[in-house]
């Protein structure tokens, strides 16, 4: 009879301490080929706790500047449109 996904999940959960000691004495002994064995226990461990979640990182490079004119008075205002010839809104736009 075929496991379920759970049983298996279970049995390699099973495995944890293990895969981690093996892990862990691959680490120590560096003049060691435990390519194998660190493929196995990675195995063990993405079966029974999941891969690890990867995160992204991105580094934003733009920024905007918004200039933003100064602000005329009443009377800087008045003595710039109110003086000019032309209207300050044009009717043949807004009429169709």
């Amino acid at each position: 009879m075929a496991k379920t996904p759970t049983d298996i999940a279970s049995l390699a959960r099973s495995h944890t301490r293990t895969a981690i000691r093996t892990l862990a004495q691959i680490m120590k002994q560096p003049e060691a080929p435990y390519a194998a064995r660190v493929a196995a226990a990675e195995a063990l461990l993405d079966r029974g706790w999941g891969k690890p979640k990867q995160s992204h990182e991105a580094e934003m490079t733009h920024r905007y500047v918004v200039e933003i004119p100064p602000l005329l008075s009443n009377e800087e205002w008045q003595e710039k449109y109110s003086s000019s010839s032309s209207p300050l809104i044009d009717l043949k736009m807004i009429r169709p």
